[in-house]
């Protein structure tokens, strides 16, 4: 309940201020209750308003704290002016003094604090309150700035507390961040790591089955009992390379990016499919293919069809009204792949660096092919891709 109630006064300063007002002036009034009555102010609920003014810099002192000063350094005029101050003036002076020293700088509060009781001083000097005959102007001056004195130490002792504590959060918080960061890399180096020893089991068990297949196809005619005790040999250590395959990516997978269903990549054959979804997306687009596909890598496919889907997204987000245009052309030692747009395409400050063009680039050099993309000199975007292809053994030459 204390907490809940501090922090909520934490979070709204002006209502904790304005109840500490409140709580000066309860107090003023509870002490001349308390005095013998010929000690009163004569016109008592004249002096209770002039308490309730001289508490005014007291809401405002950590919303607009200069202004508050001034407001209390104008309350400095009412012996002048009334012949008496409220002892809510000194009270507001001492709150002001302290709370400059506690929320500013070094200079800034002893400014504020030279400023508040240097003019008290001068007041004191000039017009000492009546009433109290045995205690001298010199008295009065070195008591206030006694008072001066202790509140601004009082604020600074806070004002370095709360600093220290400060300091020691922020500490913690980089020394948090810094071990989460450090227990990430541990377990990104571990996973890099199993991941290369892995990669050396699959690449042995590959290693395997290209030199069982090649035995196989010697013995076939001669050895057929022999042929079949290699091939099954070659199906087993298939399906172990497949598992461990499947650890490999497990391990590599991060826990930000979900598990992919387990769907067959696309490939060339759904480059058609894709231009439909877009042309009913907005987009008009025009497909040409020139040449034979024939037997390309499953990676090859599966980048040519990545290139088409992320240039397309792309024209879809940035081009605006526009056509597209997309080109496949598949030769003897490498396929081609061109997609232009009649739009604006992106602007330099979007997608330039983003991860579609960076993937791409990607894909493209694993496989040693080129890539330009850019605009046209005739207007639009242009992506234009080559990735050379090696051709695929025939199976019936076995």
């Amino acid at each position: 309940m204390g907490n809940g109630l501090r922090q909520w006064l934490r979070r709204n300063p002006l209502v904790g201020d304005a109840l500490l007002a409140v709580g000066l002036v309860l107090g003023e009034v509870v002490f001349t209750l308390l005095t013998p009555r010929e000690f009163w102010p004569r016109p008592l609920p004249t002096a209770l308003g002039w308490s309730v003014l001289c508490a005014v810099p007291v809401v405002l002192r950590r919303v607009t704290p200069w202004s508050a000063l001034l407001a209390v350094l104008a309350t400095l005029s009412l012996p002048f002016l009334v012949g008496a101050a409220p002892a809510t003036q000194s009270f507001a002076l001492v709150v002001l003094t302290y709370t400059m020293a506690a929320y500013r700088p070094i200079r800034p509060a002893l400014l504020a604090a030279v400023g508040l009781w240097l003019p008290v001083a001068v007041v004191n000097a000039l017009l000492p309150p009546e009433g109290i005959p045995q205690v001298g102007s010199a008295f009065l001056i070195a008591n206030n700035i006694l008072v001066g004195i202790v509140s601004f130490s009082v604020g600074r002792t806070v004002h370095a507390r709360r600093s220290s504590t400060e300091a020691l959060r922020e500490r913690a918080r980089v020394a948090e961040a810094n071990q989460r960061a450090l227990a990430e890399q541990a377990v990104a180096d571990e996973r890099r790591r199993i991941a290369r020893e892995l990669h050396d089991v699959v690449a042995h068990h590959v290693s395997v089955m290209g030199v069982l297949a090649t035995g196989v196809r010697r013995v076939l005619r001669r050895d057929p009992d022999g042929a079949d005790e290699a091939m099954a040999t070659i199906e087993e250590t298939s399906r172990a390379t497949l598992r461990e395959l499947r650890r490999l990516l497990d391990v590599l997978r991060t826990e930000a990016e979900p598990a992919a269903e387990l769907a067959p990549q696309p490939g060339i054959a759904g480059i058609e499919a894709l231009t439909d979804q877009v042309r009913e997306a907005g987009l008009p687009v025009t497909l040409t293919v020139t040449g034979v596909p024939g037997q390309l890598e499953e990676g090859v496919a599966l980048t040519v069809y990545r290139i088409v889907q992320e240039a397309l997204t792309n024209a879809l987000k940035h081009a605006g009204t526009a056509t597209a245009q997309v080109r496949v052309g598949f030769g003897d030692d490498a396929v081609e792949v061109e997609i232009t747009d009649t739009g604006r395409g992106p602007s330099p400050r979007t997608d330039q660096t983003g991860h579609g063009l960076v993937g791409m680039r990607e894909r493209v050099a694993l496989y040693g092919g080129i890539l330009h993309i850019g605009a046209r000199s005739g207007g639009g975007y242009r992506v234009y891709a080559r990735i050379p292809v090696e051709p695929l053994p025939d199976a019936s030459r076995r």
